[in-house]
């Protein structure tokens, strides 16, 4: 009875010997080509008589069904430990505990609930600090021209203490200068009467124009510089948030004065010297006799100085800011704003062109009060000299159009200034992480309160 082919009962034999000749188990393709499935040990099957078996006879059954461990006897012993569940009334169980919802801890994953909403579980990168008036990483152009603003707003008797008094210096310098030489100047009217002049009259009409257009020009180059170099150092503290009397400004730039001339100088001579020498080949020709040759050979030479002369000022146009704060020599600030200006002289340019035409366009209506009153003072003069008519004008009226520049230049100048110097400012950040350098100096000064 202990020896039924394929199966072994658990527990000893009756007989103090057991005798087995082991089979080798069916496989589970076998066990399927049956009908069933893979039998555990002590599971009934077809070949594995049971103490109800008809197979089953005598004391010896009954011995071995009194030995032998009911159905399932084993089985409880592969069940994972009870749980600790709870009956509802109804006798239902209760479902498991709902897992813990909230934020999650620190460091570790977040929690279901993190995912409930949308960007629940995700954590906001750290704000930009902004200890003055420009955010400390690489900025847009709006923000250059937000800067610029700010700095006029915020930090308002430096700024304009320091445009106020380049722009009385620069305005006298201009209005004396017209009313000296250039105020009963012909201009180009010359011309309206000789509909087909020839080339030398056209150039001796040019040069008489040129004089008095060039000497305001000159003199706003040379007042937006010395602003630029002066407002630098206005600009360097409002970014850090700290405030600069003009004193100090004064204090901090009269170390560097003799640098600042030599750069004054040097930049416009630099572009003079461009334009001389695109003109110079066409002016020998008309020199010598070939007007024609010598018209055309000067208007190409006269465009392509332009443009070099363009280059040449928007490469050096940094060097006034870092002349001033890095306080390096003339040569070295040059350099310097070479390097930062490289591979982004086009934006540069954008944006300098951009400072520009709202500097041209702040000025036009600051300066229409004054330009009124100045023709209601001149009469027909002044507006036929202010079309550029050969007619003398008076000195109140060069007075009075001086005030308004001086006001419009008041207002103007820090804008211009303001975009150079933070220009300057944002090429280092995005170059030289200069963000990081301000943002540990205003931490500290934070300390220090």
């Amino acid at each position: 009875m202990n020896d039924s082919p394929g199966w072994a009962p658990p527990g000893p034999s009756p007989t103090d010997e057991p005798h087995h000749h082991p089979q080798p188990p069916d496989t589970p393709a076998d066990q399927a080509a049956q009908g069933q499935g893979p039998l555990l040990p002590d599971q009934p099957g077809p070949d594995r008589p049971t103490a109800n078996s008809p197979t089953a006879e005598g004391p010896a059954a009954d011995q071995v069904a009194a030995d032998r461990p009911s159905w399932g006897a084993k089985w409880a012993e592969r069940q994972p430990p009870a749980g600790h569940w709870t009956a509802h009334p109804g006798g239902a169980p209760a479902p498991p505990p709902a897992p813990p919802t909230g934020p999650a801890a620190p460091g570790g994953p977040a929690s279901p609930a993190s995912y409930g909403s949308w960007g629940a579980g995700w954590t906001q990168p750290p704000p930009v600090p902004r200890p003055g008036v420009i955010p400390l990483r690489p900025l847009s152009v709006g923000e250059i021209l937000d800067g610029a603003v700010s700095t006029l707003r915020a930090h308002w008797r430096p700024v304009l203490g320091v445009s106020l008094a380049v722009a009385l210096v620069t305005q006298a310098v201009t209005t004396a200068a017209t009313g000296l030489w250039f105020r009963d100047t012909s201009g180009l009217d010359s011309l309206e009467n000789d509909p087909n002049p020839s080339v030398r009259e056209a150039l001796d009409a040019l040069g008489h124009a040129l004089p008095g257009s060039a000497v305001p020009l000159a003199a706003g180059v040379l007042g937006t510089m010395v602003t630029t170099a002066l407002l630098t150092i206005v600009i360097g503290q409002a970014v850090l948030g700290r405030s600069v009397s003009p004193g100090e400004v004064w204090r901090d730039a009269r170390p560097r004065l003799l640098h600042l001339c030599g750069l004054l100088l040097l930049l416009p001579g630099l572009v003079a010297v461009t334009f001389a020498a695109g003109l110079a080949p066409g002016l020998l020709l008309i020199a010598a006799g070939a007007d024609s040759e010598g018209a055309a050979l000067a208007l190409l030479g006269g465009l392509g100085a332009t443009a070099a002369a363009l280059w040449l000022w928007i490469r050096y146009s940094l060097a006034a800011p870092a002349l001033m704060l890095e306080k390096q020599g003339l040569s070295a600030a040059m350099r310097r704003s070479a390097k930062l200006v490289g591979g982004a002289w086009w934006r540069v340019l954008g944006i300098q062109l951009l400072a520009l035409l709202i500097a041209f366009v702040v000025s036009a209506v600051v300066e229409i009060p004054t330009s009124i009153v100045g023709m209601a003072i001149g009469g027909d003069n002044a507006m036929d000299w202010l079309s550029g008519e050969s007619v003398s004008v008076s000195w109140t009226f060069l007075v009075v159009i001086g005030i308004g520049g001086v006001l419009a230049s008041t207002i103007t100048l820090p804008i211009s200034a303001g975009v150079t110097a933070l220009l300057y400012v944002d090429q280092r950040i995005r170059r030289e992480a200069l963000d990081l350098e301000l943002t540990h100096a205003a931490e500290m000064r934070g300390d220090e309160k």
